[in-house]
């Protein structure tokens, strides 16, 4: 089988990969001739954990190639993908989809015979319907009557960081088709998946549309939830994280993003609480749990500095206060809603002076953050520093030496916003310890 993907972005670029992977031809297309150019160089413009290695073996086993002409890339596929940008507007928080509907029509514009087309990209419920009738007129004014097409939904699932295993090995594939002749289509193109008995949700492309919304606000509001409880055990002496464990083995409710933290970020979870706040608006049904969520986790990202402000004996002016950690995840470049974003220049604006490092991410953070010391290891971020702020869970931060924290520090403070470490271990080493969710540890007079 063949696939033509137009975008060569995250989504685009992984899918790809991941079908040619499968056995089938893929040919990833895209107007950005520079972006194409480096792919067609080896050099992978996106940073996801074996994503280089597997482009590379694909490109060599001629199942995976680059072009900026979308009627070659079209020549013989049996799909067509759309996986390009869905980002939110800054005037209304509605999902952009301006690149969605022209990749439909230049599809339209240059397809033969019968032709399905996909949305991969994450899109508004109705979209499928659009997109249909946006196809509709360019053939009609086209006359060919031996075009054919239909449309289809698959929302990706994947998890920066993790998204080729997520791919390979999904929990679910969801296919959204009003026709018996798409479902096939993508049944053969999902045939490996098939035999690995993945579940494959097959319903209307409405319904498709709804279940990626649906998946991620859940997701979403667990992870909001946690945070709210981590403010109530604070207060009661409570450990969030027993908390959390005993939550989870209820079968109803399960373990998976019951992590208290700084909140939410990244591409997927604000832009899709967002657009699904105004699909709601849009169809007169309010999403109400996932209003109040969007709200909870703007103002949690903020509170994090306040936080930090306040382990620092209410004042950080004047003060050395070292990150660990800008991506909003681990194992991924991703500055998108970091809550480092929101961290970082409150603490400038108290009059911190701020040290950072980060593994990966540097690059990025550096488009989006100014005036800070940018450190290449985390001791030199910590280096006479008065208070250390991990804000990423990086397994390069799970171990750092405390007995070398407690020697180039200023103050032995540390501003856990992951939970890595433990507080009883912080006691003892005599730091002054604030996690979340978790009885805050002070210094002691002998420290």
């Amino acid at each position: 089988m063949r696939i033509a993907m137009v975008g060569t972005g995250y989504v685009g670029l992984v899918s790809g990969t991941c079908f040619a992977e499968f056995g089938i031809n893929v040919v990833g297309v895209d107007k950005d001739e520079s972006k194409i150019s480096r792919l067609l160089n080896g050099e992978i413009p996106i940073y996801e954990p074996g994503l280089d290695d597997l482009v590379e073996k694909q490109v060599k086993s001629n199942r995976l190639s680059f072009t900026t002409d979308l009627k070659e890339a079209m020549e013989g596929a049996d799909a067509v993908f759309i996986g390009v940008g869905t980002p939110a507007r800054r005037d209304n928080g509605h999902a952009d989809m301006q690149y969605v509907y022209a990749a439909a029509k230049e599809i339209a514009q240059v397809m033969e015979g019968y032709t399905l087309i996909v949305t991969k990209s994450t899109v508004p419920v109705g979209t499928a319907r659009e997109i249909n009738k946006i196809v509709s007129e360019v053939v009609e004014a086209r006359g060919d009557s031996t075009i054919e097409f239909d449309i289809a939904s698959n929302p990706e699932f994947l998890r920066e960081g993790a998204a080729i295993e997520d791919f390979m090995r999904p929990d679910r594939v969801v296919i959204g088709v009003d026709t018996e002749r798409a479902a096939e289509v993508m049944k053969r193109l999902y045939r490996p998946l098939y035999i690995n008995e993945t579940p494959m949700v097959i319903v209307s492309p409405e319904t498709a549309e709804t279940i990626k919304y649906a998946a991620n606000a859940f997701l979403a509001v667990k992870i909001t939830f946690i945070n709210e409880i981590a403010n109530l055990c604070e207060k009661t002496g409570a450990n969030v994280q027993e908390v959390a464990k005993g939550m989870g083995y209820d079968g109803r409710i399960g373990s998976k993003f019951l992590h208290a933290g700084p909140g939410y970020g990244g591409s997927c979870f604000p832009k899709d609480t967002l657009a699904l706040t105004q699909i709601g608006e849009t169809f007169g049904a309010k999403q109400q749990i996932v209003e109040t969520v969007v709200k909870v986790n703007d103002e949690r990202q903020k509170s994090m500095a306040r936080k930090v402000i306040a382990a620092c004996g209410g004042s950080v002016k004047g003060k050395k206060i070292g990150v660990l950690g800008l991506s909003f995840k681990p194992n991924t470049d991703d500055m998108r809603e970091a809550p480092s974003l929101q961290i970082i220049p409150v603490l400038q604006e108290h009059g911190a002076n701020i040290s950072v490092h980060d593994p990966i991410a540097m690059n990025e953070a550096k488009k989006l953050l100014s005036d800070l010391e940018w450190c290449d290891e985390p001791y030199a971020v910590a280096k006479d520093a008065d208070a250390l702020v991990i804000i990423t869970e990086w397994n390069e931060f799970r171990a750092l030496s405390l007995e070398k924290l407690s020697e180039i520090m200023k103050e032995k403070r540390l501003i856990d916003l992951r939970n890595i470490y433990k507080p009883e271990e912080m006691k003892e080493r005599g730091f002054h310890y604030v996690s979340i969710g978790r009885r805050e540890v002070l210094l002691t007079s002998d420290s």
